[in-house]
């Protein structure tokens, strides 16, 4: 069996850990770092009335689709070394027809996914995870997105225990070449005088949860492995652990979840059409479980240092797994 993995070539240790485990477990990886596409990597793909054919040729050597027999869609950065020197215009179509081409022959790969695109694209909306959760019965936080000042105002009255504030979507911002990332962060009396920026760019405003414990909890395939750190620990890592996300790097335990709360994260999972996801969850400290978010390609490299914790045997287990379903057409 053999399992494309879709990365780049600065991802972490987890990528040489899971290769490494499906090596062991009688499988055969192949590396596709997509920040190599179109200026390293080289893609042939022919469909004619015969039969379809295609060819990925990398660092690693070359590669059979038709061999594909699963794929790990990690990370995706197509098209980063295309000069940027080039005319933006002509690099901007380059990306995207680089882009298009990727996706195209993923979307025709007649393989077993980790995830499938679509599904990932459909599950990385916030608003509808969370309306999913409070469907199955999940306690989540109430969350306002928008870009009306007003309406935080009045929201933030209705919180008692205050609102903190984050993005939809992850990014970092560069001042003169240093990296900041953006975290969760709390809103103050102050702050909500000063929202004119709300015109430029929504945010979502989310009622503060008192927190006992921090949950990270990974699920591949049926098997949910829970982790936990204590944030409130640290002054700096209150609101968001991350912003200290190194001192606590050895402070994760394993956690044992509710079967209750273990099924309600199955059902989402199934509801989201996922098979991997990286969930985040609040202990409170009168025992609440809140849920937060699910990534679907969330990252786990940390988690995977616990012993009991053996997510990247998990992944090459799932992608190796004999229940797939064979194909019956595929490139060739």
């Amino acid at each position: 069996m053999t399992v494309l993995v879709i990365t780049h070539s600065h991802d972490n240790e987890c990528i040489p850990k899971v290769i490494q485990a499906i090596e062991e477990q009688g499988g055969a990886a192949f590396r596709f770092n997509t920040d190599q596409f179109p200026t390293e990597v080289k893609l042939d793909l022919s469909c004619s009335r015969a039969a379809e054919r295609g060819r990925l040729i990398g660092a690693q050597g070359s590669l059979n689709l038709g061999d594909v027999t699963a794929v790990w869609y990690r990370r995706i950065r197509i098209g980063q070394q295309i000069p940027t020197t080039m005319e933006a215009q002509l690099r901007h179509a380059s990306v995207q027809e680089s882009r298009r081409t990727i996706n195209g022959m993923l979307a025709s790969l007649q393989a077993f996914h980790l995830d499938r695109v679509e599904n990932i694209r459909r599950a990385e909306h916030k608003s509808l995870q969370l309306q999913i959760a409070r469907e199955i019965g999940f306690d989540i936080p109430r969350t306002l997105t928008t870009n009306n000042p007003t309406a935080v105002r009045e929201f933030a009255q209705t919180c008692k225990q205050g609102i903190i504030t984050k993005m939809l979507t992850s990014f970092a911002i560069y001042d003169e070449g240093e990296e900041k990332v953006v975290y969760t962060n709390p809103v103050s009396e102050a702050d909500l005088e000063h929202l004119e920026g709300l015109q430029l760019c929504p945010m979502t405003f989310q009622e503060n949860i008192p927190k006992a414990l921090e949950l990270r909890i990974t699920i591949v395939g049926k098997t949910v492995f829970a982790a936990a750190v204590d944030s409130q620990k640290l002054e700096k890592s209150h609101h968001d652990w991350r912003r200290q996300g190194l001192a606590l790097l050895h402070d994760w335990q394993p956690y044992t979840l509710p079967a209750d709360i273990t099924l309600k994260l199955l059902t989402l999972m199934e509801r989201l059409h996922l098979n991997y996801g990286a969930v985040d969850m609040i202990l409170t400290p009168d025992k609440r479980y809140v849920f937060l978010e699910v990534n679907p390609c969330g990252e786990f490299f940390w988690l995977d240092l616990l012993p009991e914790l053996e997510i990247s045997e998990a992944i090459a287990q799932l992608l190796l797994s004999p229940a797939h379903t064979v194909p019956q057409y595929s490139y060739r």
